[in-house]
């Protein structure tokens, strides 16, 4: 509720700076034809993924990883890491937080081990693991028309990963690196692998599966996304429609993170016409050398875990004018926000799925983790860029 009332009110300024001249009509307009497809393909996979979650795919991998860990903890959190990369790889990171979160702690009770060091590895490569393709991030999808830009070509997924795998694996092996120092003794534990649950509804689950494995090539086909996206959830709506009616609810559509998206792109637009991006432009660094860029990805850390990840990207990205200068400002904003709570949206859907479960990690402990993952990913990550 409360991300609604902050979105409706940021649409609210973006409008009445549209009615008194701050925004001009023509840049709302070229505004809104980069927006829609965007907002389109959050609202598809979303929509894939609850369906998905709702017909048991995800609680049925993690079922099967306690089986094939074969009782070593250390092996079942590895088979975690791997998916928490995969999820938000292809299906973003607020799937990774919201959707996965809940399935290892639950995946953790049901072998006896402890619940900490999966909750930390969901959130932390959320994250930081979401660099290598327009889909892992809403930072990245808006990074990829402005790539286009900067770079004077059209760029595809493969275009784009060319350009942020080595950054990408960087950012995914330093927080496992943290993790697995700071929760060794976790780690190391034992546990019995327990029989896995029947699935009551095969055929839905079967239908998800089918419809996620179709999805994931398609993502990254070089289709504009919201196109395989919408095809998924369609698919997946028909089939719940037949045989699960009652999982379909409106609630399914993420109304409060539309409206905050909206609102932002609004208001920072606005913000741009009167001047914010020469501002920022003093302090941004100029040019491709290395200090620039260590500078550019720190400022882009800092200004998420101030404000929060998306406005700092799109208030920065006006001064990302060239290909390595934006995917040094994605590294600070995707892997740099793991200080304060506020700075990634998803860590504040992640943190509020373990208070429904009981779960409770403080904030100043995940600040504390995240004071040492933060500053080591986007440090090592800048400098993958810039040597590879």
């Amino acid at each position: 509720m409360r991300t609604a009332i902050i979105g409706a009110g940021l649409i609210a300024l973006g409008v009445v700076a549209l009615f008194t001249g701050i925004l001009p009509a023509d840049e709302a307009i070229t505004l809104w034809e980069r927006v829609w497809p965007i907002l389109l393909f959050v609202v598809a996979m979303t929509i894939v993924t609850e369906l998905a979650s709702e017909a048991g795919l995800f609680s049925w991998i993690a079922e099967h990883s306690t089986r094939w860990a074969r009782g070593r903890t250390w092996l079942l959190w590895l088979i975690v890491v791997a998916l928490a990369v995969a999820s938000t790889v292809f299906l973003s990171l607020d799937t990774t937080a919201v959707l996965l979160t809940p399935v290892v702690i639950v995946m953790a009770r049901h072998v006896g081990v402890s619940v900490l060091p999966f909750a930390f590895t969901t959130v932390l490569l959320a994250n930081t693991a979401s660099l290598l393709l327009p889909v892992s991030n809403l930072t990245n999808l808006l990074a990829e028309s402005h790539l286009a830009s900067v770079s004077g070509h059209p760029v595809s997924p493969g275009g784009f990963a060319a350009l942020t795998w080595a950054p990408a694996l960087v950012a995914v092996i330093v927080p496992v690196i943290v993790v697995a120092v700071v929760f060794r003794r976790d780690l190391f534990a034992r546990y019995a692998p327990q029989q896995t649950a029947r699935i009551e509804e095969p055929t839905l689950l079967i239908a998800s599966a089918v419809a996620v494995s179709v999805l994931l090539p398609g993502l990254v086909s070089g289709l504009p996304v919201w196109i395989p996206a919408s095809a998924a959830a369609v698919a997946l709506i028909v089939a719940f429609a037949i045989s699960r009616p009652s999982a379909l609810r409106i609630g399914m559509v993420p109304w409060p993170l539309l409206l905050l998206t909206a609102g932002l792109f609004l208001v920072l637009e606005a913000a741009h016409a009167l001047g914010l991006g020469a501002a920022l432009a003093h302090i941004a660094g100029p040019g491709d050398g290395a200090g620039s860029l260590f500078q550019l990805a720190g400022v882009g850390a800092a200004g998420a875990n101030l404000a929060n990840n998306l406005p700092a990207y799109l208030a920065l990205e006006p001064v990302a004018d060239s290909p390595l200068r934006l995917i040094a400002l994605l590294i600070g904003v995707n892997a740099g926000p793991l200080i304060t709570p506020w700075a990634s949206l998803a860590t504040l859907l992640w943190h509020d799925r373990l208070r429904s479960m009981d779960v409770d990690i403080r904030w100043s402990r995940y600040m504390l983790i995240g004071a040492i993952v933060a500053p080591l990913t986007v440090g090592a990550a800048t400098a993958a860029l810039i040597l590879l």
